[in-house]
């Protein structure tokens, strides 16, 4: 029958392609749609007349795919429209300082979500759950682009969340429909750092360029146009991601309340030129990963409210809860040891 469907559109389409662009004689149009279209609805009708005999099996199988379809698509849906309804803003972010009203213990936090941008709530989860945060913490997003293959230069995107002092990072993670994800944990978090490194070196080279420029400048006006001037390698935006971070958010002094005593802070009123600035980052980055990488995994679930509506109860609480339960996470697709792995639930109700 879908075979059939297809034909008969394919028909109706080649037909409206002969009147308007071919523009053939209104005769021969007719005589061309009522051979094909006549033939194909009798085989048509033929089909039909045979469903009772079994082929009913199949329709009721293409049912069934339809509807589990849509219960996934519609609770992904809504599930991920309510984490970016509920991510955190970056105020509180500031309000809460660089300590991020907690401990920063000395390592690197992964925590995976789906989100490009902000602050995912489950990370808010994470801090009033733990007794204590990581000293640098990298939001992971993995996103499959339309392209084949992603060149392994151009794999990770980086961009600052909130200021300099609060060593929190937005990782976008691009594969193409052709890459495999062969790398166990240790590999990628290598490849992840060593981008890392050169995101932060490839800033420290951008505020370098924009002083220079700013002192080059005779008037605010065209300050501020050398600013919109500056930007990064054009093979980064190759696929429409954004790299580079807002540079407006003011700095703050960093007093890291690690237990290591090899982090060394910026004392108030301490002034580095930019390359003491840039090696200081990047032995914190190497520092905070001997000590240790830990993947933060946060398993979000939907539940509906009480005053929905029964269908969407039952679509939500019972139909996509099971495919849920009974799909492939993605922790499994991570390869990490248990060890290195702490997992959080949270409900949203939508």
């Amino acid at each position: 029958i879908a075979e059939l469907g297809v034909m008969m559109m394919t028909t109706i389409l080649v037909t409206i392609v002969m009147l308007l662009i071919w523009q053939i004689n209104i005769i021969i149009v007719l005589s061309f749609l009522v051979f094909f279209l006549g033939l194909e609805l009798t085989i048509f009708s033929s089909v039909l007349w045979s469903v009772g005999d079994g082929s009913w099996i199949i329709l009721v199988f293409a049912v069934v795919l339809f509807f589990i379809m849509y219960v996934w698509n519609y609770g992904s849906k809504l599930k991920y429209e309510t984490e970016v309804k509920k991510k955190l803003s970056t105020e509180l972010m500031r309000q809460l300082g660089c300590n991020l009203g907690t401990v920063r213990a000395p390592g690197i936090g992964l925590l995976y979500n789906e989100l490009v941008k902000g602050v995912p709530a489950i990370f808010g989860h994470f801090l009033t759950t733990l007794p204590a945060i990581h000293s640098m913490i990298i939001f992971v997003c993995i996103k499959y682009v339309p392209v084949p293959v992603v060149p392994q230069g151009e794999r990770f995107l980086f961009r600052r969340v909130c200021g300099k002092s609060y060593h929190i990072f937005r990782c976008i993670a691009r594969y193409g429909y052709k890459d495999v994800r062969k790398e166990n944990h240790q590999t990628f978090e290598q490849l992840l750092i060593e981008s890392l490194e050169k995101f932060i070196r490839r800033e420290a080279q951008e505020r370098q360029l924009e002083s220079d420029g700013d002192e080059d400048t005779e008037s605010d006006d065209e300050m501020n146009s050398s600013r919109l001037l500056i930007a990064p390698n054009g093979s980064v935006y190759s696929l429409g991601v954004p790299l580079l971070a807002d540079f407006t958010c003011p700095e703050k002094p960093i007093f890291e309340a690690s237990t290591s005593a090899e982090v060394v802070p910026f004392l108030p009123g301490e002034t580095l030129d930019p390359e003491q600035s840039l090696e200081r980052e990047l032995s914190f980055i190497r520092k905070a990963k001997e000590s240790g990488v830990v993947y933060l995994l946060g398993h979000g679930d939907i539940r509906a409210r009480k005053d929905s509506w029964f269908i969407k109860k039952l679509i939500i609480n019972y139909f996509y809860a099971f495919l849920r339960k009974n799909c492939r996470r993605g922790i499994a697709n991570l390869t990490v040891p248990h060890s290195n792995l702490m997992q959080v639930g949270m409900t949203y109700m939508v």
